[in-house]
């Protein structure tokens, strides 16, 4: 008889952790990704930065993989699944299944205004993160050139439009980037002089930290040069700037970390869906009335240990692919399911800059040079391969005794 087959969609850190853990299983797995590498989203914001490069974050799926003998990886765009024929259909094939996983993530949300997008890219892959760099490091070039003082101010106004986790990480970078890494490089302009606005519609910065750890990240920010502006929401975005509230803002480098919504997998499914997109799913993980499909991740709507949907977070992925991973295990044994799943919340970190990152275990709270510490080590822990750890580390004790960055780079085109 041939053997189960189990088609995983997305090889994020759910997707991947999943495929892991079936790795040697009695069934055949297939991870299907539109993209060959694996990339490490959390410091995403370093390459944008100019802080890190591309290759030190990701790695290709086939070398991540190329031990688990029952997986394969299929490179494709999925453009839907029949529920009926249990198939997912690519642009130019279709893949049988007889159980699915999907963990295909999450995209940026404009909150009904998709045009800003071309004017305030968000960071969700690689390609969004050179185009950020080139739209950063460009503008200080754009304000080296030019005699108008007008001008030079917007080239190095540089607005951050959301104060999560990647907003404060991206503002803190920029900041740092033009008062540390390039205050030698330039002859015409300081850098020194940039002004980097963190925008942010609700009342404080990391609402989702304890008060204290959110007050701490403020006041980083704030020695760091960064302009915190709270309580008042963007009300527009085109190529001269923004405008927060009533006041327009004469800005050349927009960065969107405002909002995010799931994938198009609810969409393929046909299925109920929240507001921003998530399928509500099962104690499992599955969803209901469809046994043989697991939702995880970004696009899963899973409720945790106080009734709200668990956080759209690298851990949470992680924990839900490998617990679908043991439920179908269970399955092609032919043993009991597992108890349902519960998300394991180690705590929650979050980096503003030199030696200054907020770290919130519960039971113990962290802000300062020992939370950045402990945040680089845990970061680079989740690292995958030996070799991305090892460079990764000495990038960042390089560019901390010598206070520069190592990837500014301005490639690929305006366009792009």
């Amino acid at each position: 008889m041939a053997r189960p087959r189990i088609v995983i969609v997305g090889a994020g850190f759910g997707g991947l952790s999943a495929a892991h853990s079936l790795a040697g299983a009695d069934a055949d797995v297939t991870v299907i990704d539109r993209r060959n590498y694996h990339l490490f989203q959390p410091l995403l914001y370093q390459v944008a930065t100019a802080g890190l490069s591309p290759a030190q974050i990701a790695s290709p799926i086939r070398a991540i993989l190329r031990h688990a003998a029952n997986v394969r990886v299929v490179l494709g765009k999925v453009t839907g699944v029949d529920k009926e024929r249990r198939v997912v259909r690519l642009e130019e094939r279709e893949i049988p299944y007889d159980q699915l996983v999907l963990a295909t993530g999450s995209r940026h949300a404009y909150f009904g205004h998709d045009e800003w997008e071309s004017v305030a890219p968000g960071l969700k892959k690689i390609d969004d993160a050179t185009s950020i760099r080139r739209r950063i490091l460009t503008a200080f070039e754009h304000a080296e050139s030019t005699d108008s003082h007008e001008v030079r101010r917007r080239f190095l106004t540089f607005v951050v439009i959301g104060a999560g986790p990647t907003g404060v990480e991206m503002a803190g970078a920029i900041a740092e980037l033009a008062h540390v890494a390039l205050r030698h490089d330039f002859r015409t302009i300081d850098p020194r002089e940039a002004r980097v606005i963190l925008v942010e519609a609700g009342s404080t910065v990391l609402a989702a930290f304890p008060p204290a750890l959110s007050a701490a990240a403020r006041s980083a920010l704030e020695r760091l040069h960064v302009e915190v502006r709270l309580g008042t929401p963007v009300t527009s975005c085109d190529e001269s700037g923004v405008t927060i509230g009533e006041e327009h803002l004469p800005t050349a480098t927009i960065i969107w970390a405002a909002g995010v919504a799931a994938s198009a997998a609810g969409h393929w499914l046909g299925v109920e869906r929240d507001r921003i997109g998530r399928v509500p799913v099962g104690p499992d993980l599955t969803v209901p009335g469809h046994p043989e499909v697991f939702i995880i991740g970004d696009t899963a709507s899973a409720a945790g240990q106080d009734g709200k949907p668990l956080p759209g977070l690298a851990p949470v992925a992680k924990q839900q692919g490998a617990y679908v991973a043991r439920v179908l295990r269970a399955r092609l044994a032919a043993k009991p399911a597992p108890p349902p799943f519960r998300y394991r919340n180690y705590g929650t970190m979050a980096t503003i800059g030199r030696r200054s990152a907020v770290a919130d275990f519960g039971w113990l709270r962290l802000d300062g040079t020992l939370a950045w510490l402990m945040w680089g080590l845990v970061h680079i822990s989740f690292l995958i391969g030996f070799r991305n750890r090892a460079v990764v580390m000495l990038e960042w004790i390089w560019s901390y005794m010598t206070f520069q960055s190592g990837a500014r780079l301005i490639t690929g085109s305006e366009q792009n």
